[in-house]
This record gives C-alpha cells, structure tokens and sequence, in this order.
C-alpha cells in the first residue's frame, strides 16, 4: 500500500510522512536500508561525541535517537496489526536521550545496531498484509494505523539525515 492511502494519523508526524516517497510501504522501508547504508558514516563518526551547539545531541545521542525511536515505532506498528486496543503510550525523546549514555559505545555497534534494527522492521513491515496495514489504534491518545507509521519510520530518518546535512557537518568545515 502507499502513502496515499494513509487515511489517519497524528498531525505531528506529517513532517515525516511528508518526507517519504509515495509508493509502495514494504518498498519504501526496504530502500531506506541502501540510504542508510550509504551513508557518509565516516563524517558521521567524526561527530560522535560532538553536538552542533551547546545542549543539542551529540553524533551518537542522535544515532541512539534514532535507533530508539524506530523501535517504538514499529512496536506500535506490531500491536495495532494485530489487534491491540489498547492505547500504547508515547515516549519523551529527550528523556530517553538523557538515558540512554551510548557516550559509553562504540559508533561502529550504534551504526551496526541501528542496521539491524533496519533489517528486522523490513521484515515486520513484508509481513504485514494490507489489511493489517489499515487497521486503526491508539498512540499516546492519537489514531494511527501502521501504513501511516511505515512512512514515519522512513521519513524520521531522512529528517534526520537532513538535520545531519544542515547542522552536524558544517560543524567539521
């Protein structure tokens, strides 16, 4: 299914959904794998421990960020699938930056983790059937379905990489 089916979800994630391409959501997640891959992680690594400015999050905070977030958002993406009524809670992504010190870890198990956690939401997304896709439930008190997340786990991470771009990189110049 693609993103021009998404009939409901958060105002929020607009900047996200807006973002990915419209086709079909099981391609869209597959090919954010070869942008993933691609990436200039040598730059990326350059700014591990370094934030753009003071109180931003450093290369790896951001990295971490990211891994945490497609987590949660392919979590709520398995519940509604199948069938979870309950509304599943939000998260505070500054509080789980605040703790989750991955100044401790190497870039290169972030980078490794976070194509892993990749692979495996290709695998949960071609599981799902349309049906499933379109099913509707509950995130921190707003509907969503899981087609609508798809497109914002993809378009997160090319946000992110656009922040990356903007703000990270000219900090090496």
């Amino acid at each position: 299914m693609k993103k021009s089916a998404i009939d409901v979800y958060p105002q929020f994630f607009d900047r996200y959904i807006h973002q990915a391409p419209d086709v079909e959501v099981k391609t869209a997640v597959e090919n954010s794998l070869h942008t993933l891959e691609s990436q200039d992680w040598g730059k990326w690594e350059a700014l591990a421990d370094q934030a753009y400015a003071s109180g931003k999050w450093t290369g790896k905070e951001l990295l971490q960020h990211m891994i945490d977030t497609e987590r949660i958002l392919t979590y709520r993406a398995l519940c509604i699938a199948r069938g979870e009524q309950a509304n599943l809670p939000g998260f505070d992504e500054d509080s789980y930056a605040q703790h989750s010190n991955p100044a401790h870890r190497n870039f290169a198990d972030l980078r490794e983790e976070f194509l892993l956690v990749r692979k495996v939401s290709i695998m949960l997304f071609n599981s799902f059937t349309d049906e499933m896709l379109l099913k509707k439930g509950s995130a921190n008190g707003k509907t969503i379905t899981p087609l609508a997340l798809g497109f914002v786990v993809v378009g997160h991470e090319l946000h992110h990489y656009k922040i990356l771009e903007e703000r990270y990189f000219p900090v090496l110049m």
